[in-house]
């Protein structure tokens, strides 16, 4: 479908049993958010329901089409006004034409233009909050606040659900915690080949029996980049490789600053940015620690989760979704945000365990995710919430 057309194919089904659920977000370019979506999508799908993603588009947009999820484009990214204003009679149009069951919305701008349409068309709202949104002024707050208007709001953590009660004064009864998941058949030590972690290391030009630090995510400040630097050069034995696993989407002055202070630090060679990673699994089994730095909390705080999935011990900053997610001295370590000598500390330690105490913490992690944070458990508890908001809305019909 072309950007912004808004000639949509009737849906020819009739059956009301068979829901049509429509998600809404800004893109499909990558990340949790659009991850999450399309797992959705396909739990939609084997529901046997029928699955509509609305966005601007992007390069994840053939993974819907592989699971036979339909993707509409409209221009559901953009934060201008008028735009917004015009896209609900767009969404209007889509939840008319496609039977649309109930509306949910997963970012802010694209969720002002699904509330008004939903209102409009009589369809139940819901939210899934991503983010402890960055307070400001009136504007700024009733900005966020979109996303607390659902008919049922998901907060992807307890930390996120706290935050949508004490900042949004949103009812208890409307907050469900929906953990995100992890696909662990996919994080699976057991199913990354030999072949694929070689291709890795040889990509990489990684040496053989150094200790691998990794640290994924964008490069950007609030992923705790420079802490971990400072953290690294307290280290008496330089006997280690970190490697700085994201894109750096265009900001090449703080790239520029990194390579700076790993110089200025006496890390050179030591630290390695790697900007693309195409097997993130197979990267993950590269890693003797995954830290997770950021020096914001986390709504969730996928990396983290992902990393144990695998069985890799993980060093995370102790706020947010790692709270939650993180076992301190079980499954890695929880260092206070910002305390260099702690991160080093921990560093230190989870590099001098013994193979005994790594094949521990391992299963420990494995465990601990498998348990609480799949896929599985992620999509069912939020077609639960599917189909209480639809039951209730029937019933109100009565």
């Amino acid at each position: 479908m072309n950007q912004h057309n808004t000639s949509f194919a009737k849906n020819e089904s009739q059956d009301k049993q068979v829901r049509t659920i429509m998600q809404i977000l800004p893109a499909l370019e990558g990340g949790g958010v659009e991850r999450g979506t399309i797992e959705m999508a396909a739990a939609i799908k084997a529901k046997g329901w029928n699955a509509i993603v609305v966005s601007n588009g992007g390069k994840m947009v053939y993974e819907l089409d592989k699971i036979g999820a339909t993707h509409l484009t409209l221009p559901v990214h953009s934060k201008k006004p008028w735009v917004m204003y015009r896209n609900i009679k767009r969404i209007r149009q889509v939840i008319e034409r496609y039977g649309v069951d109930l509306v949910h919305a997963r970012s802010r701008a694209p969720a002002w233009s699904a509330y008004a349409a939903a209102r409009a068309e009589k369809v139940p709202y819901v939210t899934t909050f991503h983010a402890a949104y960055t307070r400001g002024g009136f504007f700024k707050n009733a900005y966020n606040g979109i996303m607390a208007r659902g008919q049922k709001v998901i907060a992807i953590s307890d930390f996120i659900a706290g935050h949508i009660a004490e900042n949004y004064m949103t009812p208890e009864d409307k907050i469900v915690t929906i953990p995100r998941g992890v696909d662990c058949h996919k994080f699976n030590p057991g199913a990354v080949s030999a072949e694929r972690i070689i291709k890795m290391a040889t990509d990489w030009a990684l040496p053989d029996g150094v200790p691998i630090i990794m640290l994924p995510g964008r490069l950007t400040r609030l992923k705790g980049h420079v802490e971990l630097i400072q953290a690294l050069s307290r280290l008496e034995d330089k006997n280690f490789l970190a490697l700085f696993v994201g894109a750096g989407q265009g900001r090449e002055a703080y790239r520029t600053e990194i390579t700076n202070l790993v110089k200025s630090k006496g890390l050179e060679g030591k630290v390695q940015i790697k900007d693309y990673c195409s097997d993130m699994p197979a990267a993950l089994m590269l890693a003797d620690i995954v830290v997770s730095a950021t020096n914001v909390p986390e709504g969730f705080g996928r990396i983290s989760v992902e990393a144990q999935a695998m069985g890799r011990p993980v060093i995370a900053t102790a706020h947010g979704g790692s709270l939650e997610t993180v076992l301190n001295g079980e499954t890695g370590w929880l260092v206070p945000v910002g305390d260099i000598d702690a991160m080093a500390s921990a560093v230190k330690t989870a590099l001098g365990m013994s193979g005994e105490e790594r094949e521990k913490v391992a299963a420990r992690a494995r465990q601990h995710v498998t348990d609480n944070f799949t896929v599985e458990k992620m999509c069912n508890a939020t077609l639960e919430v599917y189909e209480d908001v639809l039951k209730n809305r029937e019933g109100a019909a009565v």
